[in-house]
């Protein structure tokens, strides 16, 4: 199966090869040995919610303050 890669670094993966996996909307990218590996992963969505907190610089000490905060309000 042959598959172009734009000028945007995307490649469109063929469906005949998209079939013989699970369906997944991410993939574990990997370089070896001049060979790139894709494996499908699911992403829970608390996996999701750490990235963005994350991203955003909030730690797990900082959601913790936070919740205590919260607590103490109520």
């Amino acid at each position: 199966m042959l598959a172009k890669m734009t000028s945007k670094n995307q490649i469109t993966l063929p469906k005949a090869a998209i079939q013989q996996v699970a369906s997944a909307q991410y993939f574990e990218v990997e370089a070896k040995d001049g060979h790139i590996i894709l494996t499908p992963v699911r992403l829970q969505k608390a996996d999701a919610v750490r990235e963005k907190l994350a991203s955003m610089g909030i730690g797990e000490e900082d959601v913790a303050n936070a919740v205590r905060w919260a607590r103490q309000r109520g």
